[in-house]
């Protein structure tokens, strides 16, 4: 099982590959030359804030805490995540991880990044939902009306019952370990019983809850800005509706693929048949695409370089065996001394 991403990855890679030959490699380079380095630069700036706010709308769930430590963890989350040939709870694990070296721990960060990914799954599906409220607005006959529609209930109610299983999961787990006999899950079971607690906590404070919602909703619409700039940068944009009706089913169809790592050859496939719904070029869908993946590693590979390098610090100072004192012996007196 541990080759399936890396074998899902090689896949996509060459689907993207055979994408762009099919369309043509100088009409996408001439597509991304169009949006030029001002639009990289643009993007990776909105980017870096959006990061910056879905890490404060992880931290609002744990009060007292640093928000620069979850801005933190977001960034090595979202790295992980889309650099790295992992899925997406590959990243999970390493903001987790990057939160509890900040000093945060290990129990909060464990339960804040559980209740935290439900409230951006729940705000992805409202983002979805607003955008399928567009579609039908904007081409009421739309073929994708229909298996969208269906895919948002199918979603919202594994979501629900996601919520289910934070609030109610230890109670579940324990009736099935009676069933069996308790010995073979005691550690197990003091673990998920700790976990439980602490997610019992955060699920009590609502007004953060709605909070963490709320952020990780607007994230989710200004997301389209992105984009929406990329192609005011290359020429006559499209409407900012159309550009969001077009991200939240992009972003609905990587939900589908989420055991893909970062959803290589599945974007630009959607670019592809979403855009061009929309009268978004091939090339450009393809240019934007790409676009995404270079900013991901204009973003991605220093803060994963600086936390390798905090994390072999860290590493180092544990192993390092400590320095010795030895004691320096105190010369013996003389016989003359002593009678003196």
């Amino acid at each position: 099982m541990r080759f399936v991403p890396i074998i899902g990855a090689v896949v996509g890679l060459a689907a993207i590959g055979a994408l762009v030959a099919h369309f043509g490699a100088d009409a996408v380079l001439t597509s991304l030359l169009a949006i030029g380095w001002g639009g990289l630069a643009a993007i990776c700036l909105i980017h870096l804030v959006l990061i910056a706010v879905m890490g404060i709308a992880w931290r609002v769930l744990v009060p007292h805490t640093p928000n620069w430590a979850f801005i933190w963890g977001r960034l090595i989350r979202d790295a992980g995540s889309e650099v790295l040939p992992l899925s997406q709870m590959g990243g999970l694990v390493l903001g987790a991880h990057a939160l509890t070296m900040a000093g945060v721990p290990g129990l909060v960060a464990t339960a804040s990044t559980i209740v935290d990914l439900t409230l951006e799954f729940f705000a992805k599906l409202a983002y979805t939902a607003l955008g399928l409220l567009l579609l039908f607005h904007l081409r009421p006959a739309s073929a994708a009306a229909l298996p969208v529609t269906t895919g948002i209930a199918a979603a919202g109610l594994i979501a629900i019952a996601f919520v289910v299983v934070q609030r109610h999961g230890f109670d579940l787990f324990d009736r099935f370990a009676r069933a069996f006999g308790r010995g073979w899950a005691d550690r197990t079971a003091a673990g998920a019983a700790s976990v439980h607690i602490e997610l019992g906590h955060i699920h009590r404070r609502r007004a953060r809850i709605c909070g963490g919602f709320f952020l990780h909703l607007a994230c989710w619409v200004a997301g389209a800005l992105e984009v929406w700039v990329a192609l005011r940068l290359a020429g006559p944009p499209l409407d900012f509706a159309v550009v969001l009706v077009i991200e939240s089913l992009l972003y609905a169809i990587r939900t589908v693929a989420f055991a893909i790592p970062n959803a290589v050859g599945v974007q630009e496939g959607a670019y592809i048949l979403v855009g061009g719904a929309f009268g978004l070029t091939p090339e450009m869908g393809l240019a934007l695409s790409l676009l995404k993946r270079a900013r991901d590693l204009v973003i991605g590979l220093p803060a994963l370089g600086a936390w390798q390098a905090l994390e072999g610090g860290r590493l180092w100072r544990r192993l390092a065996p400590r320095s010795v004192v030895v004691p320096i012996a105190k010369p013996a007196r003389t016989w003359g001394e002593d009678r003196g």
